[in-house]
């Protein structure tokens, strides 16, 4: 069987959400990817897709997927993937990351359930040193 068709577990990856008060006080949140790994990860690609139903009609709703892509992160880095709307997380946010670490390739699906950001189940995120809400 060829190499990369195992697929290893993860682990010390994480997507956290994040929340910055700008200076006229408005709130930003970023979505970011963490390399908590002792090793290069590269050739990285991540798809992003909502998913989940309006509260209000009952609908179904489901967002467009977008795919970012980095070379390269480094042991104990962060890298921003993409803001997002406050609007987003009354859904699901689906994060699915690949990944190749010494010619192997990691693949992981990390999930934000929907209203999972909660400012009272923050946490402090590591690298980043800001409050937020990660997935591991």
């Amino acid at each position: 069987m060829k190499k990369e068709l195992l697929v290893p577990k993860v682990e010390n990856v994480a997507i956290a959400l994040t929340q910055n008060t700008l200076a006229d006080g408005e709130k930003e949140y970023s979505i970011y990817l963490l390399n908590l790994r002792d090793d290069i990860m590269e050739g990285i690609i991540i798809t992003c897709t909502g998913f989940g139903e309006n509260p209000s009609t009952g609908e179904k709703i489901k967002t467009s997927t977008i795919r970012h892509s980095m070379e390269i992160l480094l042991p104990n880095e962060a890298a921003k993937i993409e803001p997002i709307l406050p609007e987003l997380f009354a859904i699901s946010n689906e994060y699915w990351v690949s990944f190749w670490v010494n010619e192997m390739m990691y693949d992981k699906k990390f999930i934000f359930k929907a209203n999972s950001l909660d400012e009272n189940k923050t946490e402090e995120v590591p690298i980043l040193f800001v409050e937020g809400v990660m997935v591991k």
